[in-house]
């Protein structure tokens, strides 16, 4: 037998062992892709807001959030951390009890894994923890470069500053420590109890419960904890002052007076009770801690909550008109002011109902100013009149602005003629013709508002490809190329090519031109961030998926690339601490196409100001119908509002300029701290520019709102609710649940202004669960903000409050509409156009304080149930009082209300328009589609339904009707506009004679 010798290992530490070549490039190219990937996403963030110069913005917020990050990761991971070490190095080397006997198998089994949870739990709890922290960047920053207010609430009598820029900040970090203690404090249990310094099973004997360490540790974490409650405990006083309530928002009797002290007495027992766990830290008996703990809880149960229900459930209720009544009057006070209500233009005005031959004379320059194009329904008749190329469009809603034409201030509906790749036919679509030749739109299309064209289509006066008209002669040099737009959602590479190759970016197509069957351009602005060299290639390519951007021959040195192209979320971007108006509009300013971004600071921290929901408020047909998607940077509610800043964005090269709207907004102010030279003062508005700013309609909905309600401002009033109103809802509206009517944008002269001006208009009827529809005001802001250079009208902003008298009945908007609804002309000229191939659109019903009464306007649009659809003004409807004019226009329906003559002309006096086209020799086509029926063919048996089922007459009547649908349909489609005139003749007489034969067979 033989004995193996074990053969000596060598002296010192083992060969290292090789690593894999393979896993070592494995992991270097990991590295690499994923770094790739960050910079992708980060530096390509860093060179778009270089390029259009807020980078500023950028850094400060990424090295805020980071700071804040790793703050709330040390803060945190190192306190479970610390817990974690503090509780394992002090555990006891041997406890004589049963219960740790027990607990000695579930040591040894996490022993292997103790080193690993004791760091990876404190990086775990960090890691969130410093995500929370950083989401706090806003109220650090607010809070580090707070503006004061210098006002001072009438409570406390501290500025407002405090409330809306501080208190947030010490609220945040306060609930951040608690969070800490508390995980700090599990940690700190678990691990005690674990290793034996702290028991929970039956005393044994004068064995103790915890070790003197354990003691210690747990005694100055209950102490910290308590201290951080006391704190909590006092900055609870101050946030009831901006607390919503049932009746009304902000401090009430009962918590001025119960709840504010019993706050004040909890934050003094919290501070007994830390100190009675200092004590126990000391002294080693958690008797005294137990018993403030419980003293506490009774405390805030007694104190915090039952006393103050008592003194509300006793005292207050049956007092409470006089009791909350000072409250109230805070209430009211300080949401005039948070929402700059506080100096509206109040006065009763005394409405008559009764028409009178010339009653608008007085009201001239608003009658003919009255707008008689809906820019909700006309977006069709703009496609399909002014679109002109396929991968052009506009959107379904149109602006409302103003221009000078021949030295008059005309209301104006205004679309831009954006890009729109979908239009193009698939075999078009190609990374080659998506990113680099079509990449812009053309352009924008103008017309009056209050006058229409040839057979009810809109009257351009701007519009073409290329552009011509009144805005392109008054500008001079006109860039129409459109680069940046809402619709605008790709990307483009643009820019210079190779000298020896020709531009390759399409505007449109042409027979008649130098430069062949197509007019191509090439973009010479800053619009985008360089992508010539190959990092830029390469970031680029990854960021968006698009290995063309690597490859392509058109990807040059001088390449720029286009992306983040909607104007509201390019200021969104630039500008993150703004909310942005749902509308952007454009305007043509010194020759560039600029969309105007309204925007507005916001806080919910304003003492005693009442909360609005933002979204409910700003929610219309308006916005329902446009399909918007969820406004940018929109809070859930706010109880301040300014329209701070007015932005820009250049739609030709993309640049951002931010303008101090209302320069002494605190808040305002205080990120202008923040963001130094981020934003131009007011004197940089050039006066061109300012002639287009209006005023905003979020902002207007939610002063409307709240209206409804603080247009009362005596508390005792206010308590007793009996005269507030509300919003109506559109009456044009099709939907079973009607949402709120939308404002209007209209020119005219207020009772007591001195002369018309551009206004923002709406109505309110009175309140309750079953409001009547009877008017009981009207609002109107005034909208212009003039057109001096730097320096805003006199006027604007101004809001004037129409009140009527209680005991007169105006019908409201919905009355009206039950009115043109059931008035025997006009109801019965619609019914039949709907049983025909036509669809007939009720445009915007727009209500002017004029006569003396109010005048309902509302234009009624038709076009074809199918096919090419174009809206045409058909009609127009005028209500005052209870009378109703219904006429080919205006001008005659207005003179229909009043006796004849209303004393003024309208816009569209002598014009044509779709009831009355000017007559035409030209013959008219035919019909293409259906034969002419034969009169004799029809039924002549007595129908059931009188209104469904027409005979004799009235059917040969709708037969002609029916025809004449069909030849202007085909009208239409072959572009003879002549025939199309005649054939509207032809449809307006055949109605004529079917609503009279139908009368005759009532009779």
């Amino acid at each position: 037998m033989s004995f193996a010798v074990p053969r000596p290992r060598p002296a010192g530490p083992p060969p290292a062992r090789r690593r894999s070549p393979l896993g070592v490039a494995i992991v270097v190219v990991a590295v690499v892709v994923v770094a790739l990937l960050l910079m992708a996403q980060f530096w390509t963030e860093i060179l778009w807001f270089d390029q259009l110069g807020y980078s500023r913005v950028i850094w400060t917020n990424w090295l805020t959030r980071g700071l804040l990050f790793v703050l709330g990761f040390v803060v945190m991971g190192g306190a479970v951390f610390a817990s974690f070490a503090v509780a394992y190095r002090s555990r006891p080397m041997y406890v004589p009890s049963a219960e740790q006997v027990t607990l000695e198998q579930y040591r040894e089994a996490i022993e292997p894994l103790r080193r690993v949870v004791t760091f990876a739990a404190p990086v775990l709890v960090g890691f969130f923890a410093g995500v929370a922290a950083s989401a706090q960047w806003q109220d650090v920053l607010m809070a580090l470069n707070a503006e004061s207010f210098g006002e001072r609430d009438p409570e406390f009598h501290m500025d407002i500053s405090f409330y809306v820029f501080l208190l947030p900040a010490l609220r945040s970090l306060t609930g951040f420590l608690m969070a800490v203690v508390i995980i700090s404090g599990i940690a700190a249990i678990v691990t005690h109890y674990l290793y034996g310094g702290l028991r929970v099973g039956p005393a044994q004997g004068n064995l103790p419960r915890t070790t003197s360490a354990a003691r210690i540790h747990l005694a100055s974490l209950g102490a910290v904890l308590m201290l951080l409650f006391a704190a909590n405990y006092w900055l609870d006083r101050y946030s009831i002052l901006s607390a919503a309530g049932d009746r009304f928002d902000g401090a009430t009797y009962s918590d001025v007076h119960a709840v504010i002290p019993a706050k004040g007495i909890l934050a003094v027992v919290a501070l007994l009770v830390a100190i009675l766990f200092v004590l126990a830290a000391v002294r080693g008996n958690w008797q005294l801690p137990a018993i403030g703990v419980a003293l506490m809880v009774v405390s805030a149960v007694v104190i915090g909550g039952i006393y103050p229900a008592v003194v509300q459930r006793f005292q207050v209720s049956p007092n409470a008109q006089e009791l909350e009544q000072p409250f109230i009057q805070r209430n009211i006070d300080a949401t005039l002011k948070a929402f700059d209500i506080d100096d509206v233009e109040t006065q009763t005005y005394n409405a008559t109902t009764e028409a009178v031959e010339g009653a608008l004379r007085d009201d001239a320059e608003t009658t003919a100013s009255i707008r008689l194009l809906d820019p909700e329904i006309v977006s069709p008749s703009f496609r399909q009149l002014q679109q002109n190329k396929q991968y052009y469009n506009f959107s379904d809603s149109l602006a409302v602005d103003r221009y000078e034409i021949e030295g008059e201030s005309r209301d104006t509906v205004i679309a831009v003629r954006e890009l729109n790749q979908d239009g193009l036919g698939s075999d078009q679509r190609n990374w080659v013709n998506d990113h680099t030749v079509y990449t812009h739109g053309y352009g924008v299309v103008a017309a009056y508002g209050n006058q229409l064209g040839q057979n009810g289509q809109p009257a351009f006066f701007e519009g073409g490809i290329p552009s011509e008209g009144a805005i392109t002669d008054l500008e001079g040099q006109y860039e129409p190329r459109i680069y940046f737009s809402p619709s605008t959602t790709t990307y483009s590479v643009v820019g210079k090519p190779d000298p020896e190759k020709d531009p390759w970016e399409l505007d449109y197509p042409a027979d008649d031109t130098d430069e062949g069957d197509q007019v191509k351009s090439t973009f010479t602005g800053e619009g985008g961030p360089e992508v010539g060299s190959f990092g830029s290639k390469l970031l680029y390519a990854l960021k968006f998926g698009e290995e063309q951007l690597l490859l392509s021959d058109r990807v040059t040195e001088e390449s720029q690339i286009l992306y983040d192209r909607d104007p509201q979320q390019r200021v969104a971007k630039v500008a993150p601490w703004l909310t942005l108006d749902k509308q952007v509009y454009p305007a043509v300013v010194d020759g560039r196409v600029k969309w105007v971004v309204d925007a507005y600071t916001t806080t919910n921290q304003y003492p005693y100001s009442a909360f609005t929901q933002m979204q409910e408020a700003t929610t219309d047909t308006l916005t329902l119908e446009q399909d918007a998607t969820a406004p940018v940077n929109l809070p859930a509610e706010v109880n301040y509002i300014r329209n701070s800043v007015k932005a820009t964005v250049d739609a030709y090269d993309g640049s951002v300029d931010l303008y101090a709207w209302e320069p002494e907004d605190p808040v305002l102010k205080t990120w202008q701290n923040v963001f130094p030279g981020s934003i131009k003062p007011m004197s940089d508005i050039s006066g061109e520019l300012m002639s287009h700013v209006r005023y905003p309609q979020d902002l207007f909905k939610v002063q409307r709102s709240l209206l409804t309600e603080y247009h009362v401002t005596d508390a005792s009033d206010f308590f007793s609710g009996n005269d507030f109103w509300t919003n109506p809802e559109d009456p044009a509206a099709e939907a079973t649940v009607k949402p709120l009517q939308p404002p209007y944008y209209l020119t005219l002269q207020m009772p007591g202004q001195e002369e018309p001006s551009f206004s923002l208009t709406s109505t309110f009827i009175p309140g309750g669960n079953t409001p009547r529809e009877v008017l009981t005001g009207f609002l109107a802001a005034d909208a212009d903000a003039g057109s001096a250079e730097g320096e805003k009208a006199e006027g604007y902003g101004t809001l004037r409050l129409l009140e009527l008298p209680r005991d007169t009945t105006v019908p409201g908007p919905g009355q009206v509409q039950n009115n043109f609804n059931s008035d025997p002309d006009a109801g019965e000229q619609l019914r039949i156009l709907e049983q025909g191939r036509s669809t007939v659109l009720l445009g915007n019903q727009l209500t002017l304080p004029v006569g003396g009464g109010l005048v309902y306007v509302q234009p009624v649009y038709i076009q074809s149930a199918s096919g090419t659809t174009i809206p045409l003004l058909h009609k127009v409807m005028v209500a005052f009082g209870d009378e109703i004019g219904y006429a080919d226009t205006l001008d005659e329906a207005l003179d229909q209300v009043f006796e004849g003559d209303s004393g003024a002309e309208a816009g569209d006096a002598g014009g044509d328009t779709a009831g009355a086209p000017a007559p035409t020799d030209e013959p008219t086509a035919e019909p293409t589609d259906e034969p002419t029926g034969d009169p004799a063919d029809e039924p002549t048996e007595e129908p059931t339904e009188p209104s469904d089922a027409p005979t004799g007459d009235v059917a040969e009547a709708l037969t002609r009707a029916s025809e004449a649908i069909q030849e202007a349909e085909q009208a239409q489609q072959d572009g003879d506009w002549a025939a199309y005139g005649e054939a509207q003749e032809k449809l307006q007489e055949a109605i004529e004679d079917a609503v009279a034969a139908e009368e005759a067979a009532a009779e």
